[in-house]
């Protein structure tokens, strides 16, 4: 079958389809919420991009395709396709215009692109080869480069976009040179981001998390606890965070691998040791040299990241602050006034911030140093440093386009009710036990579909405290259980799915092939969501102890890695330590 032919026949099934799929809606009650009316079919325009990113390997075409017929089906008046797809195209291009338009993804694709400029930035001026020559001379194995990617992760706690932006371009000449996979390297960074960011005390995280907690404590009339206070109380029962964290450290000092991530690894190590890196649909640094002649210093990398992290604390508590001074919460206001630098106070200012404003301030000032520091050692010329500031912002376009239809699905998802239609099929009456993996699943899906953990955080919290108080009869550490499972489950969720943003970024950042990334994770983050229900949630729903779960579910992950995997070894003169 030749091209024309081919592409003839997708276009006679694509129009067969769009009819039956007008009949079907058109059957249906216009008046009907939506997550009603449509049924079932509230799924198909995420599950369309997810199943056509992984056939085709187009992340954009997918997206595109799934968010046109989410807004298709919303659209539909009659069996007049044609008008229907016009209104379709046209609402689709309002859609990603409102996502963009919003004050939260602007922020979050300015910050972005000015990562994406201060990291060629710290290229060119050798910043980034001195710091991986340092941690190579340290980290000059596979077993120790991942741990030292682990543990960057750990440092740059307080964002998971930041964490896949930062950790990733500065650690992958390491992995390169050392024969470790990209996709490995993408693993690594993505199980660093989300989790740490989720459970970390001081994060981008935390506000929306503890709003959340006490909303849903409120709507059961428990007044006498504190959002902040229940968080912390869930921290040891964010057993996917937890276990995730730790299979990094087993599967990096065992070498044991399995699923694609072994055929990855393999692959990686039987590369030549000249032999050029090429990776299909990568975008990133790769290209990027140090200018010619330069003095390698690890100082013009540590200088402007370190005023990134720095800059992106003292932002966050500067918005928090400004926030509570500026508004009419007289407890949060006496709080700043009484005592601001207090670790209430801090913690007060923190909840309030806003983060992508935070993040794109701090990395504003960051690029400044940046480019004063090329200009300053007469490494750049002003006009070359702002040259090249502007062309690393070009590298992550890409990733701005793929995030603004993520948004856009998210919407289109959010408007046919997918979320509400899982909600309805999944809550039905259940043993009480079972009710925190239920929720951890439910959390799980809808985080898959939608491709985001913040969103699927504020769909489940509202309805999970309630539902576990009432099964539960108010047994306050059955509902934190529960809360937990909200949380972690909407990560699991957010790491499987190939229209998350962050997977997206943690792809970007490692200049991994992005559905490559999503298949070699997706064995791995399954593997440790069943260890996170077997070992974790479902005792815990029996009453069984954290402190208990956690030490089974190491040795469970440490004998299921063993099990199922096989150890891709490496050059045994390298590591003297094996």
């Amino acid at each position: 079958m030749n091209d024309k032919m081919k592409i003839g026949l997708i276009a006679a099934v694509s129009i067969i389809a769009l009819f039956v799929l007008s009949l079907w809606i058109s059957s249906t009650p216009a008046d009907a919420d939506n997550s009603v009316r449509f049924g079932i079919l509230t799924l198909l325009p995420p599950l369309i991009a997810i199943a056509l990113a992984f056939i085709t390997k187009e992340t954009v075409l997918s997206l595109f395709i799934g968010v046109f017929v989410g807004e298709f089906m919303l659209s539909v008046n009659d069996l007049n396709i044609v008008s229907t797809a016009i209104n379709a195209f046209l609402n689709l291009g309002s859609q990603v215009i409102s996502c963009m338009a919003d004050p939260w993804n602007a922020g979050i694709i300015l910050q972005c692109l000015l990562i994406g400029g201060i990291i060629q930035l710290v290229t060119k001026m050798g910043g980034a080869k001195a710091l991986a020559d340092a941690f190579a001379k340290r980290a000059d194995t596979p077993r120790k480069a991942q741990l030292f990617t682990w543990i960057l992760g750990l440092c740059v706690f307080f964002d998971d976009y930041a964490n896949s932006l930062i950790v990733g371009p500065i650690m992958r000449p390491v992995m390169d040179k050392l024969k470790v996979s990209r996709e490995k390297l993408a693993f690594v960074v993505d199980a660093t981001a989300a989790p740490v960011a989720g459970i970390a005390i001081i994060s981008t995280w935390i506000g929306l998390e503890i709003s959340l907690i006490a909303a849903g404590f409120q709507s059961v009339g428990v007044t006498n606890v504190t959002g902040f206070g229940i968080f912390l109380q869930t921290i040891p029962y964010r057993f996917y965070n937890i276990f995730i964290l730790i299979f990094i450290v087993i599967s990096a000092l065992t070498l044991y691998e399995f699923g694609p991530m072994k055929k990855a690894e393999q692959a990686a190590r039987a590369r030549k040791e000249d032999e050029e890196i090429i990776v299909p649909q990568a975008p990133g640094f790769d290209e990027i040299k140090p200018v010619e002649g330069v003095k390698l210093s690890v100082w013009n990398a540590i200088i402007p990241i370190g005023t990134l992290i720095i800059g992106a604390l003292i932002a966050f508590y500067w918005s928090g602050y400004t926030t509570i001074l500026g508004g009419e919460d007289q407890a949060l206001i006496a709080i700043m006034q009484s005592s601001p630098l207090s670790f209430n106070g801090i913690y007060t200012a923190l909840s309030q911030s806003d983060a992508s404003v935070a993040l794109f301030q701090a990395a504003l000032l960051a690029s400044i140093v940046a480019i004063v520091m090329a200009v300053c050692e007469h490494i750049l010329t002003i006009e070359d440093a702002i040259s090249e500031w502007i062309g690393g912002m070009k590298t992550i376009v890409i990733t701005g386009v793929i995030l603004l239809l993520a948004w856009s699905l998210g919407g289109v998802i959010g408007e046919i009710g997918t979320a509400d239609y899982l909600v309805g099929v999944l809550s039905s009456t259940i043993p009480a036990f079972i009710v925190p993996t239920l929720i951890f699943i439910l959390g799980a899906l809808i985080s898959f579909a939608t491709g985001t953990s913040y969103g699927t955080m504020s769909i489940l919290m509202p309805l999970a405290i309630p539902l576990a108080w009432a099964i539960s009869t108010g047994d306050m550490s059955f509902t934190i259980v529960c809360t937990s499972g909200v949380l972690t489950g909407a990560i699991f969720g957010d790491h499987c799915s190939p229209i998350s943003d962050t997977t997206i970024l943690s792809s970007m950042g490692t200049s991994c092939n992005h559905i490559d990334h999503v298949q070699t994770q997706i064995y791995y983050a399954i593997f440790v969501a069943v260890v996170t229900i077997v070992i974790g949630y479902i005792p815990a729903g029996l009453g069984v102890p954290f402190y208990f779960s956690l030490p089974v579910g190491i040795v469970v992950l440490y004998i299921g890695l063993k099990l199922l995997g096989e150890k891709v070894d490496f050059d045994e003169v390298e590591d003297t330590t094996s």
